[in-house]
């Protein structure tokens, strides 16, 4: 026994290593030889560090999809892009999150995770004018340079040596902004001058490294624990429900056992939930079964666990319910309406939702409640 818990402790110790040892990659000291890499982009192609040679200056940005700090600087990043491609300079983004260290509570301002498939759908969504690259899966790229943050720059002049690493600008908001660094740092390059300010701090949400996938796991079991409870509705509660005065944004899907789609989509509803419930959001569905099918019911919600706020229909006239919640309804289901803080139908739909769409009509509607500029990054494509 005693030989048993030494192995373990031994295990237990490695596993700690390693994860010491990932959790410092230092970022690229001001000086270095840029590395070189091979990365798909979301165009398909195989992008080399090469193959930008003959440019005067070589911007590598590590952003990603799902950080909201992220988005506020896409059109920043877009514009530098824009505007420097005359005078010789390429921007390269470079995605180094690995998709499965992304919990799901920290997809609360976003429609896409950070996968390869999912970056594709953002740089298409936001019309990206530069090549994205994918280092997710193994993050050796991302190991050599170090980026601590998303979005975090990198400017190499036409040796390809680090000139400049840190943020695009000094604040967040664009309206804020006094100083554009990486822009200070490009132009003294170009001009062969010195770099005043070669170091800065950026904020934005942390690399993602592997070893964070035990975040992700240990998220799905406390999800897994969550209680799945069910309540009977009357009429005045479907108006209620309707009326939304609670102040938050509110999904509502009405369903049945007994409809394949209606089962098929919970799961991608229920994950909208756990994305979004730490913002202004809820999620309630309302089976439209009888009141005596109670019981499978119930089974449905615990094997799909759905622990959101669940109703069934508490009388056997579910006509009169339907009518209450909305007059012009013809009955089929699935049926699944966005309710706005003050009871406005914000869209409703008859059938299986498109989740992309649903989720980005969610993020125009929830509020500035924590993060003043994502309102209007959704309610905006540019």
């Amino acid at each position: 026994m005693r030989q048993i818990t030494s192995f373990l402790a031994l295990v237990a110790l490695a596993s700690t290593s390693v994860r010491a040892a990932e959790m410092h990659f230092p970022v690229l000291p001001i000086g270095s030889t840029m590395p070189t890499f091979e990365l798909i982009g979301v165009d398909g192609q195989i992008h080399h560090s090469g193959d930008w040679v003959t440019s005067k200056v070589l911007v590598v940005v590590f952003t990603c999809d799902h950080c909201p700090t992220a988005q506020l600087y896409e059109d920043r990043i877009k514009a530098i892009a824009a505007d420097y491609t005359s005078k010789g300079v390429q921007l390269v983004a470079i995605q180094p999150n690995s998709p499965s260290a992304v919990r799901l509570d920290e997809l609360g301002y976003t429609d896409v995770s950070d996968s390869f498939p999912e970056m594709k759908l953002r740089a298409e969504y936001r019309h990206f004018n530069f090549p994205y690259l994918y280092d997710g899966d193994t993050q050796q790229v991302a190991k050599q340079f170090g980026p601590a943050s998303t979005p975090h720059v990198f400017v190499f002049d036409s040796s390809r040596h680090l000139r400049y690493e840190g943020r695009v600008d000094n604040s967040q908001r664009a309206k804020l902004v006094t100083r554009q660094d990486a822009r200070e740092a490009i132009d003294a390059v170009l001009a062969g001058r010195p770099v005043a300010v070669q170091h800065t701090p950026s904020i934005g949400c942390s690399t993602k490294w592997a070893y964070k996938e035990e975040g992700r796991h240990e998220e799905s079991e406390r999800l897994s624990a969550e209680p799945v409870s069910l309540t009977d509705v009357d009429a005045d509660g479907i108006k209620k429900l309707a009326q939304n005065t609670g102040g938050k944004v509110t999904l509502v899907d009405f369903w049945a056992t007994w409809c394949g789609p209606c089962v098929h989509e919970m799961p991608d509803l229920v994950k909208i939930w756990h994305m979004y419930r730490q913002r202004p959001f809820n999620f309630v569905t309302v089976s439209i079964n009888y009141p005596d099918e109670r019981k499978g019911v119930e089974s449905a919600l615990d094997r799909l666990h759905v622990a959101a706020t669940n109703l069934l229909f508490g009388v056997t006239d579910g006509y009169s319910l339907m009518k209450v919640f909305d007059p012009e309804w013809n009955g089929s289901i699935p049926y699944t309406a966005l309710l706005g803080p003050d009871g406005n139908v914000i869209w409703k739909y008859q059938g299986e939702v498109d989740m992309l769409p649903l989720r980005r009509r969610i993020l125009a509607a929830l509020p500035d409640d924590d993060y003043v500029g994502q309102k209007a990054y959704w309610n905006s494509v540019n």
